[in-house]
């Protein structure tokens, strides 16, 4: 990564929007399986299924990388339809070992839609996700502008997100479940770091890097905590003992939220 260049954007400062290579050739049965499975008439009417993440990317790898799935429905699902779909996500999740997790977000056409969601919902079908079935939605929206706005809808609730991650690592023994939460959560703190983007920064990060590089110089005395993250975010080993810096990350990212210095 050039690492001065206005990375993230085109020459019109507009948020790259992503490549969509061949899906890598062990993912495409699941995918299928995928589409059939969630068509099932018992569970709620689909709009649309998206695909984001690794896998997407082509850039995923067995056993390791989670699969990640947008469902836009017809309407908001009831309790009951909600059940539903968290059995079929099992399902999947123990007929395909080769991904690490199966997860679904799911919304309904009127909230994605809806105008005061197009920072959320349209930027990330956007600039993230591809179509695997149903009505694309994608070219309902313009391509987006680097914005702290975008970052608040996406990542608003990292403190949350991540005090619940520290809970059950916290409260899990396992050690392979202990270092897939680390990994996740660290993803998860690194990409919320944009939030503390300054208000005209030009530059948008989608890599992990991307964003650990724009964090550091912003904030060049969080260099050697933010690094620890980024190593665990892909550890293969052990990663606990560097990881006792969640909740006091979580807390300096939650004051320095709320309360920004004078950096713009």
């Amino acid at each position: 990564m050039q690492s001065s260049s206005a990375f993230g954007v085109d020459a019109d400062g507009l948020i790259n929007l992503p490549a969509e290579p061949p899906v890598q050739a062990e993912y495409r049965g699941l995918l299928d399986d995928i589409r059939t499975t969630l068509s099932d008439p018992l569970g709620p009417s689909l709009h649309s299924l998206y695909l984001y993440g690794s896998v997407a990317r082509g850039t995923a790898r067995a056993h390791a990388s989670d699969l990640d799935l947008c469902l836009i429905l017809q309407h908001p699902a009831t309790p009951q339809q909600l059940r539903h779909l968290e059995n079929l996500r099992r399902v999947l999740q123990a007929r395909h070992p080769r991904v690490a997790k199966i997860d679904f977000d799911i919304g309904h056409l009127a909230q994605v839609l809806a105008a005061e969601n197009l920072d959320s919902w349209g930027y990330w079908l956007k600039h993230h996700c591809r179509c695997l079935s149903g009505e694309d939605l994608r070219p309902r929206f313009a391509p987006f502008r680097p914005s702290r706005n975008i970052a608040l809808a996406v990542n608003g609730d990292f403190q949350t997100v991540l005090d619940d991650y520290a809970e059950r690592i916290e409260g899990e023994r396992r050690p392979a479940e202990i270092l897939r939460l680390q990994r996740e959560a660290s993803r998860k703190l690194i990409r919320a770091t944009n939030l503390l983007r300054a208000e005209q920064e030009p530059r948008w990060p989608h890599s992990l890097d991307e964003h650990v590089w724009l964090f550091v110089q912003r904030y060049p005395d969080m260099a050697v905590p933010i690094a620890e993250f980024r190593q665990t975010a892909e550890a293969r080993a052990d990663a606990s003992a560097g990881f006792s810096r969640l909740r006091q990350m979580v807390q300096w990212m939650s004051a320095e939220h709320i309360q920004p210095q004078a950096r713009n």
